[in-house]
């Protein structure tokens, strides 16, 4: 793509969205990797069925393969929020994609350093609307706008609800004993094969339906639909493999005895890691990619039509997998993984931090909850002294609802979000656990308001300072791209600062409420 580019032919203003074209493209990949793509491996993480590291090169691996076999079209306002044609000129479209760039990465970046889980989908979109309207507000799709915003929505609520009450139904039925062979050998068949049932069909289904193989036995469904006429193939296949996966489990219970009554739970749970990683490369990469290439494309062409539909090479996908992978492993992915955990966490102190509005706000709500104790067990420790704040069976429950809601409303050709489905199936299995009945339930509560607040803020943020950067380039040209830089560069330490400050007092108050007869010594010594 670069090496056909009539670099000579390049002015000053299309030289610098080049450059940032690039530029940005490797940083932002890398910063969907540290916010929602360290989303992927939360429940997992939480019920500590792996490391951390083990846990991200799995995850990432599945996301690299997602990436290289994912559609080799690329359509850069994906859900229709603009035309680019309207914008008028190239200059306009181009400034139009490097602003989106300037403001998800620092966006991206600032919520990664706080802890903050924030959906790529939902800010792109959004930041599309913003730059669009800075340079034509009728090139700007409003109904459409509103369907990707109901459709986020609704998945939303559609994952809390199944996850509460999956979670409630199979708690009923395993309690605490999710490592019980006496139990699994009556529960485990029919809860574990529904799991299982909904990460295959998701996987290969849904996940993977672009692949020949799979693409094929789609259409041979299809056309048994056509000959009965009704849509029948599905819930027969779902039907099947229900009883089929539960047939199989039993054996496995009645062979293996507690060897598999062990892994049952954690085996789904990988899967169903697997399963999220995988369709995360092949759909959310296209988010944080499409911008970038898309600029890239019609520069190589000068041709503004090629701004509604690019076609991309499958390497080029690959390598921004690669580059997402290596945004998983940072730092600052680290810290996503381990306050959204918390958030939802069934230990009794954790460490995080929330706005005190937001925790007397939590304190209000919480005098509604009654008595009844907390159906999650107690939280124990691993040999190496780290908390388990999730089960495997809450961690099975996670991620089987959440790639099943990502596969029904793709096959509705709904929009989602990878980061806002886990967490409300995070966040319900909670509930349905009535893990705030005990320990730090203010602060978790509260956290988890302010998680929410923090979505709707990152859809305002985005829309206002992509209308405004955008102006600044269009209008300002190379000027306004250097300007802007350094304004993305300054805003990232000043944000960097402020976010390692609060993480170490974070963690001091959590060792404060967790060891309050070290600090109440001291007292008296002074």
């Amino acid at each position: 793509m670069i090496a056909s580019l009539d670099l000579s032919s390049l002015d000053a203003f299309r030289w610098a969205c080049l450059l940032l074209a690039i530029g940005m493209l490797l940083l932002d990949t890398i910063e969907v990797g540290r916010n929602d793509g360290a989303n992927l491996v939360n429940a997992v993480f939480g019920a500590r069925v792996l490391e951390r590291r083990t846990a991200i090169i799995i995850a990432g691996l599945a996301v690299v393969a997602g990436a290289a076999l994912s559609s080799d079209v690329v359509d850069t306002a994906r859900k229709g929020i603009f035309n680019p044609l309207e914008l008028g000129t190239l200059e306009a479209a181009l400034a139009v994609y490097t602003s989106v760039y300037i403001v998800d990465t620092v966006l991206l970046y600032g919520y990664s350093a706080f802890g903050m889980p924030v959906s790529t989908t939902a800010c792109l979109v959004f930041e599309l609307l913003g730059a669009a309207m800075a340079i034509n507000v009728a090139a700007v799709h409003w109904g459409k706008a509103g369907v990707v915003m109901a459709g986020i929505f609704c998945s939303i609520v559609l994952s809390g609800f199944a996850a509460f009450l999956v979670q409630r139904a199979a708690r009923g039925a395993i309690r605490d004993r999710a490592t019980s062979l006496a139990t699994l050998l009556l529960h485990g068949g029919w809860i574990g094969g529904g799991m299982a049932t909904g990460l295959c069909y998701f996987l290969l289904l849904k996940g993977m339906k672009n692949v020949g193989v799979i693409k094929s036995f789609n259409a041979w469904l299809k056309s048994i639909d056509e000959r009965l006429g009704a849509d029948v193939t599905t819930a027969m296949l779902i039907v099947l493999l229900w009883g089929g996966f539960s047939i199989l489990i039993h054996m496995a219970l009645v062979v293996f005895r507690k060897r598999a009554a062990k892994l049952l739970f954690p085996a789904l749970a990988v899967l169903g890691m697997i399963a999220m990683s995988f369709a995360f490369g092949q759909n959310d990469l296209a988010n944080c990619a499409s911008p970038g290439l898309s600029a890239l494309k019609l520069l190589d062409a000068g041709d503004l039509e090629l701004g509604s539909k690019v076609k991309i090479e499958w390497y080029w996908l690959f390598g921004c997998g690669i580059l997402l992978f290596a945004g998983m492993t940072t730092k600052n992915a680290q810290r996503v993984t381990k306050a959204v955990v918390s958030s939802a966490s069934m230990g009794d102190h954790v460490a995080l931090w929330a706005p005190r509005w937001c925790v007397r706000l939590a304190s209000y709500l919480l005098r509604f909850r009654g008595t009844t104790p907390a159906l999650a067990p107690r939280a124990g420790w691993t040999p190496a002294g780290k908390t388990l704040h999730l089960d495997t069976l809450r961690a099975c429950v996670i991620m089987s609802v959440s790639a099943s809601v990502i596969a029904t409303a793709s096959s509705m050709a709904l929009p989602v979000s990878t980061t806002y489905v886990s967490f409300a199936a995070l966040l319900a299995t909670g509930l349905a656990d009535r893990i705030f009945q005990r320990g730090d339930a203010e602060l978790k509560l509260g956290r988890s308001i302010w998680i929410i607040t923090s979505w709707i803020l990152s859809a305002l943020i985005a829309v206002v300072a992509s209308f405004c950067i955008t102006l600044a380039v269009y209008h300002l040209s190379v000027w306004g791209i250097a300007g802007c830089i350094v304004m993305n560069l300054l805003a990232r330490r000043w944000l960097r600062a402020r976010a390692d400050r609060l993480e170490a007092r974070v963690t001091e108050e959590a060792y404060e409420r967790a060891h309050p007869e070290e600090f109440a010594e001291e007292s008296e010594g002074d």
